[in-house]
């Protein structure tokens, strides 16, 4: 038998970690490099990152969608062009700002420093934070729709989590890089240099992949494998049929969709949290992301992560062939076991008075627990849903966790911002200041999974796969 699923799931990891390398470089420059020149607060900042964030919800919802009809081949590429095009375009956005306010459209005597210099940058920001979020959104969609494509069932939350990794090896790489560039070359120059690899990607994905019953690459045996879920499955992948078609309002009217709503809506805000606040967070306690010590506290984050990560989909996998449960509960008892780890979230502020370290293990520990967490999450979908509307459906939750994580992100900018004016008249669990809004945060991200979980077991409490 072949093995070429594993080349698919490589690319699917590649395009993933690129995906959040391009997502990172904003994280890792704007405190230490483009505030500087441009003044931005917390505020300023979280304003960018919410706005991504409602924006990637936005089109998410028209993304699986979109990649339904499209195609895995043609829709992937898409996205990813669309996103490295995003990414690049923000090294513009220090030239076009001066520009601007030279220009006297926005009133005379706009000088660095001044509000309405501030404001200039904001908007170009964001607006090169849109595009990227535009093409972004159609990651995951994809790339679940591949894995559908070419695993079966009990094979998916495995290499879910083995492409999902990418996120946190995107995560783990971009600090040892990004700074480093931004350094070296301008901040300019990390947005152009990260950008430009999904191109490269893009080109790469247009030769190697093909629907796997036409991909001469896999061999009967592996087509085989890959449709061996039951013999109904076997004969439509033969037809090239992905099962009965699901209307974009049908889809509402599942409740097996609104289980994967909550589990995303209430989740995701926390991994984009850590993604986007914890190189700022670090910084707050004396460790910017410019320094060694900043650099190495991210790396540590999340090659916690990483490596604990990836055995996220191994354990439904045991469930499954050891125990002999089916998939779903299979999954949803590895999402509650997985749901217990962000817990000691609540712990990284009041110990950060010790060691710097000790939060960046407890983040890196509630970021594990995250990832495998969003891998059998991701595979619940298959699980349930025909695969015509797997893109689709996964869009739908998709757009619900980007809500949520503009309510985070928005929300921590303007809660640090005011806990940091109010000083020690803002006090939350005895800490004082700036610290207690992180508090605030920290101890929401620990208990949202176990709230998730809940309401998704009482939404969808057995496997029940979606028939019409």
């Amino acid at each position: 038998m072949t093995n070429y699923r594993w080349v698919i799931c490589a690319m699917l990891f590649l395009a993933t970690t690129v995906n959040y390398m391009d997502r990172q470089v904003l994280s890792l420059t704007w405190k230490d490099f483009i505030a500087v020149d441009f003044h931005w607060t917390d505020d300023d900042y979280g304003t960018i990152t919410a706005v991504f964030s409602i924006f990637y919800a936005f089109i998410s919802l028209f993304a699986g969608k979109f990649i339904d009809w499209m195609g895995t081949k043609k829709g992937y590429i898409w996205a990813i062009v669309i996103w490295s095009l995003g990414a690049c375009l923000h090294a513009a956005c220090g030239w076009a700002t001066f520009h601007l306010a030279d220009s006297g459209m926005f009133g005379e005597g706009v000088v660095k420093g001044t509000l309405m210099f501030t404001s200039i940058s904001v908007y170009l920001f964001l607006a090169c934070r849109i595009i990227l979020a535009m093409g972004e959104a159609g990651n995951f969609p994809a790339a679940i729709k591949v894995t559908a494509e070419y695993f079966p069932k009990k094979d998916r939350a495995y290499a879910t989590s083995m492409f999902n990794a990418g996120s946190s090896v995107g995560a783990l790489a971009a600090p040892l890089t990004i700074p480093i560039l931004a350094a070296a070359m301008g901040w300019e120059m990390a947005f152009i240099i990260i950008g430009a690899v999904g191109f490269i990607w893009a080109a790469a994905w247009s030769f190697m992949y093909e629907h796997p019953h036409e991909s001469k690459k896999v061999n009967a045996e592996e087509l085989a494998y890959i449709n061996s879920d039951n013999q109904q499955e076997a004969a439509s992948e033969s037809a090239n049929d992905d099962g009965i078609n699901l209307s974009f309002v049908e889809c509402f009217t599942y409740r097996q969709t609104w289980a994967f709503i909550v589990g995303k809506a209430l989740t995701d805000g926390v991994w984009w949290f850590f993604l986007f606040w914890a190189p700022a967070y670090f910084s707050e306690l004396g460790h910017p992301s410019s320094t060694f010590m900043g650099q190495m506290l991210i790396f540590v984050l999340y090659l916690i992560v990483t490596v604990l990560s990836i055995y996220g989909g191994y354990l439904p996998k045991l469930f499954v062939e050891k125990q002999g449960m089916n998939p779903y509960a299979g999954r949803m008892r590895a999402m509650l076991i997985f749901a217990f780890l962000p817990i000691f979230a609540m712990f990284a502020q009041p110990l950060a008075g010790i060691s710097v370290w000790l939060p960046c293990i407890i983040i890196g520990l509630a970021g594990a627990g995250h990832q495998a967490w969003s891998a059998n999450l991701y595979s619940t979908i298959g699980d349930m849903f025909p695969k015509s509307a797997i893109a689709t459906i996964t869009g739908i939750g998709t757009m619900f966790g980007g809500l949520g994580s503009f309510l985070i992100n928005k929300g921590s900018g303007m809660l640090f911002t005011y806990a940091e004016g109010q000083g020690s008249a803002f006090t939350f669990f005895g800490v004082e200041g700036k610290p207690a809004g992180y508090m605030i945060i920290f101890c929401y991200c620990a208990v949202a999974y176990l709230i998730a979980w809940t309401l998704m077991k009482t939404l969808v409490p057995k496997y029940k796969p979606i028939t019409k």
